[in-house]
């Protein structure tokens, strides 16, 4: 694929950056090497099938001083969160990092050893267990602990232990309240979606290098093996709830509505250690993340790591999270908590004020200044979450995406509107020539509007499409943020070469097994073709056998209703089958055994007919 050097007006800002910045200031290189203990002979994980799931060794050109075609600061945190192997955190409590999005801890108990968030694969877990093993020796795994509801924190789970061992063994699996809920909903509801936008949102389909992929500021990017989940035997609820694993006394505080729904932190007095999960790392984490979620609330944020510096403050001498690498010291991780608290709360109330003055989500994010104090601590910066995007999602928590303008409550969509715009503006040839004129000048931003509307009017302009693709590749290589810079540079690769679908996995059969009932019958609701089934009047009974529980389902007005209760008789057909049969039904195995249907077996076929699954090659740039 053709790519272009950067232009002069990235170049300078870059040369900026690196006086402006803070780059004298290595503590982080320091932190992240301590501890180091060695890693895989070859970085590469494969899964059964022979295919590369994970390579770290793709990363080694994160060396040296940062090309012109990479934010410097962006180019320091990959070059720091590119580090794999396994590490010392005290003696007892143990990390391996760099060989997924996320990192896995190890914390030692009297007889062997519990895994802290398992990574999203089968297959890296699986690895990461073997290196841990290779260094400390071939320790049992005496329990398992997912801090959150997220697949980077519980995926892996089944390269730790299988089902069938975790429950021979009676093996503890703790996790907050909710957690599985909250994880497959998350997967399933929008998973489509949110798989398709997060290819663009971690660079998938992108070329390792300093013009492609660098990494996507939490982590270097998501690996790609096979998810899954073995279900906790305990939910923690209570902050202050201690429960003993393996000798090991573990004390928890909730921590629901922050990075994640379901999420908590936790002290290992044993060995002076506090587990921040995902709410303490060495960036800016996201309020709303760009692949789509639930906007999150920083101001609880803030509340729960006030209240763990009270609670566990003068009780840890090392904190260790998730993500990146370790704080050592009572006095720094304190500080440090409290920076990220301040963090959080800053745009919090700063946004409030200011949305409260009148000002858009758009115009707060633009005049939006962090306090210089903030603002020279590297672990503050807008690697994943960014100020811009973290403030709109403010004004979108409080106010949603109307800023109150009536001129702005009903546009038109983005084709009708860039048709207006073009043919407004002389036509498409005159819309690409002002775009030119704005790319020659560095405004990348008008350039990109341009050209959007350019496109978005005649996609088949190749002049059109071919500026957009080299302005969106200038804007992520003028990027600090990693997710910006593979949204731009996935958004010029798509230009350039088509579509490349969904790189990503999206919700694994394992978890899709999770789904209650209940969110079996919500899923199928989202996937009902509204207008083909308007005129639609449907009763079913449905019967999970091996479940032994029935819902009355039904259809009317386009909307698909179920709700619990005996099968009795005036439903036009009775369908009676295993939860996993129904499953495998909606996914698209129609003629297998292992469905009864008692009535009019029409009734059925006219409801699956009207569903309509989401399509995860969606266009993003084009039309």
């Amino acid at each position: 694929m053709r790519q272009n050097d950067p232009i002069p007006a990235i170049e300078a800002a870059h040369a900026r950056h690196l006086v402006e910045l803070p780059f004298g200031d290595t503590q982080d290189f320091a932190d992240a090497d301590r501890g180091f203990l060695g890693t895989l002979a070859d970085p590469r994980i494969v899964d059964e099938d022979g295919r590369i799931v994970w390579d770290a060794a793709g990363y080694g050109f994160l060396a040296g001083d940062a090309p012109t075609s990479v934010h410097p600061s962006l180019w320091r945190q990959s070059t720091l969160a590119a580090k794999h192997g396994l590490y010392e955190v005290v003696e007892g409590i143990y990390q391996v990092r760099g060989l997924d999005l996320s990192v896995m801890s190890f914390i030692e108990g009297d007889t062997g050893v519990i895994v802290v968030d398992p990574l999203i694969s089968k297959e890296t877990a699986a690895a990461a267990l073997a290196l841990y093993r290779e260094h400390r020796g071939d320790r049992p795994v005496t329990g398992m602990i997912y801090t959150h509801s997220h697949l980077d924190h519980f995926g892996g789970a089944l390269g730790v232990v299988s089902k069938e061992e975790a429950a021979a063994r009676g093996l503890p699996i703790l996790a907050p309240a909710g957690l599985v809920g909250h994880a497959v909903a998350e997967n399933v509801y929008a998973g489509t979606a949110m798989a398709r936008r997060a290819g663009y949102m971690y660079g998938a389909a992108l070329a390792r290098g300093p013009q492609g992929q660098v990494g996507a500021g939490l982590g270097q990017t998501t690996s790609t093996g096979h998810p899954g989940i073995v279900v906790p035997t305990h939910e923690v609820t209570t902050t202050g709830e201690t429960v003993t694993v393996d000798g090991v006394e573990l004390e928890f505080q909730m921590a629901p509505g922050t990075e994640a729904p379901a999420e908590l932190h936790f002290l290992v007095p044993r060995y002076a250690a506090l587990c921040m999960a995902e709410n303490v790392t060495h960036n800016l984490h996201n309020l709303l993340t760009l692949r789509g979620a639930l906007v999150r609330d920083p101001n609880i944020w803030a509340h729960y790591l006030t209240e763990a510096i009270q609670r566990f403050g003068d009780r840890a001498d090392v904190m260790f999270a998730s993500h990146h690498w370790p704080t050592w010291g009572r006095e720094r991780l304190v500080e440090y908590i409290g920076i990220q608290r301040d963090l959080y709360k800053y745009l919090h109330d700063q946004t409030l004020r200011m949305l409260n003055k009148g000002m858009t989500g758009a115009e707060i994010a633009e005049d939006f200044a962090m306090p210089p104090a903030l603002e020279k601590v590297w672990g503050t910066h807008g690697y994943y979450g960014s100020v811009s995007h973290n403030v709109k999602a403010i004004y979108q928590r409080y106010l949603g995406w109307f800023d109150g303008n009536p001129a702005r409550l009903w546009p038109h969509p983005p084709q009708a509107l860039a048709e207006r715009y073009v043919a407004a503006m002389g036509g498409v040839d005159r819309v690409v020539e002002l775009a030119r004129t704005a790319y020659d000048d560095g405004d990348l931003r008008w350039a990109a509007t341009l050209l959007d509307h350019a496109v978005f009017d005649s996609p088949g302009h190749e002049g059109a499409r071919a500026l957009y693709a080299d302005t969106l590749e200038q804007l992520g290589y003028g990027a600090e943020n990693g997710t910006w810079r593979n949204f731009y540079l996935s958004g010029a690769t798509e230009l350039r070469e088509g579509t490349f679908g969904t790189p990503v996995a999206t919700a694994a059969p394992d978890l899709v097994a999770q789904l209650s009932p209940e969110q079996i019958f919500d899923a199928i609701a989202i996937t009902v073709d509204g207008p083909r089934a308007w005129d639609l009047d449907l009763r079913l009974d449905v019967v999970l056998t091996d479940l032994d529980r029935a819902f009355r389902v039904t259809l009317s007005h386009g909307v698909l209703v179920a709700v619990e209760q005996p099968p009795s008789g005036d439903a036009q057909a009775t369908v009676s089958l295993a939860k996993p049969r129904l499953l495998a039904m909606l996914a698209g195995n129609r003629d297998a055994p292992g469905v009864e249907v008692a009535g009019d077996a029409a009734v059925l076929e006219t409801l699956l007919g009207v569903l309509d699954p989401g399509d995860p090659g969606f266009e993003i740039v084009v039309p």
